[in-house]
């Protein structure tokens, strides 16, 4: 369960810094959290020790990132971590939403929760070894992240650092509160009014303004829809379902997102290995962290667009939050994909057989 409470302010920069000092193998992530302050506040303490804020506009940064060559992505929740390694080509601006959209990276960004940026070289020790960007939301979460590789253009990210500096340095981030998540909202009565509105759709972009319409949300919707639109399944499916994917070789499309951006893997799955709680993907130029054990509830659904069913696999975490969605790999003049619907239908199958 992510923590809602106010984070500390009691630590210092120079507090903060000591202690990754002191403990430089921990993940920065792990460490923000042992220290009670967010993970942003612990960047931001190294402003001026390795750490440079910069615009946080996507407008003026994510163009930029396409100098540096090959890099990795990387965007996360607290149950899924969902890197991918490419090219920043093809930038689309937008005042609500903007993506960068191509065969390797593929995001959707939504500026206003883009709020801290920093450019963060090896020297600050932050972990990684690679120069990175990394970007924080009001509450010093991070949204997204950019990690250099060994054939990244380094003196590009140089450039990029300077050329976005902001004239305020501080070693301090005032942060607020998180919001609680959004429980799953549901009316039994507006049902009936759902399947009419669902089973008229013409593209799976329009559903979550017509669940909206009727003071309902995603998992709320999925709820009360009933078969064939939504079906429950058993979260015990997951590791079965990356299993199935990589030996089929079908290829995908994973959604793993939070506030501030979505990250999109498309593709087959090839090395699929359990460790612990964790479920991962460790492939050449995509690898998903996944926390299984956080998987509350699983959904199969279907969604009519113009060019087919486009029909997913949908994770939620205890708290109605989606971790990730799972859809066949879409074609340009199809939304559905056969083999991705066998493979769904055979795994469900033997599922409630068992």
């Amino acid at each position: 369960m992510q923590d809602l409470s106010p984070p500390s302010a009691a630590l210092s920069p120079e507090a903060i810094r000591a202690a990754r000092k002191a403990h430089d193998k921990l993940r920065i992530r792990d460490l923000a959290h042992q220290l009670k302050i967010t993970e942003g506040q612990l960047v931001a303490a190294f402003t001026g020790h390795g750490v440079t804020r910069i615009s946080a506009d996507p407008d003026q940064l994510v163009p930029r990132v396409a100098e540096l060559g090959e890099v990795m992505a990387l965007t996360r929740t607290e149950s899924c971590v969902h890197e991918k390694i490419g090219h920043y080509d093809h930038y689309r601006g937008g005042q609500h939403a903007s993506m960068v959209l191509n065969g390797e990276i593929d995001l959707r960004i939504f500026p206003k929760f883009w709020v801290h940026a920093f450019a963060v070289t090896p020297e600050a020790g932050l972990g990684g070894g690679r120069p990175a960007l990394m970007i924080f939301d009001a509450a010093g979460d991070a949204v997204h992240k950019i990690y250099c590789r060994e054939g990244s253009d380094v003196e590009a990210f140089a450039r990029i650092a300077a050329d976005l500096t902001l004239p305020a340095q501080s070693e301090e981030m005032t942060v607020e509160a998180r919001r609680a998540p959004e429980a799953p909202k549901s009316d039994p009565e507006k049902a009936e009014k759902l399947r009419e509105f669902w089973n008229n759709m013409t593209d799976s972009h329009q559903f979550l303004g017509l669940v909206s319409k009727l003071k309902m949300n995603r998992l709320g919707a999925y709820r009360v829809a009933g078969a064939p639109l939504a079906r429950p399944l058993s979260p015990r499916i997951v590791p079965d379902l990356f299993e199935r994917v990589a030996e089929a070789q079908v290829p995908v499309m994973i959604f793993v997102g939070n506030k501030g951006c979505i990250q999109i893997h498309s593709g087959p799955l090839n090395t699929i290995k359990p460790m612990g709680p964790w479920l991962n993907v460790l492939d050449p130029t995509f690898n998903l962290h996944l926390r299984a054990d956080h998987v509350a509830e699983v959904w199969l659904v279907e969604k009519p667009t113009r060019r087919g069913m486009a029909i997913s696999v949908e994770a939620f975490d205890a708290e109605g939050t989606v971790i990730f969605q799972m859809f066949g790999l879409r074609k340009p003049d199809a939304d559905h994909y056969p083999a991705w619907e066998a493979l769904l239908a055979d795994l469900t199958s033997e599922t409630a057989e068992a």
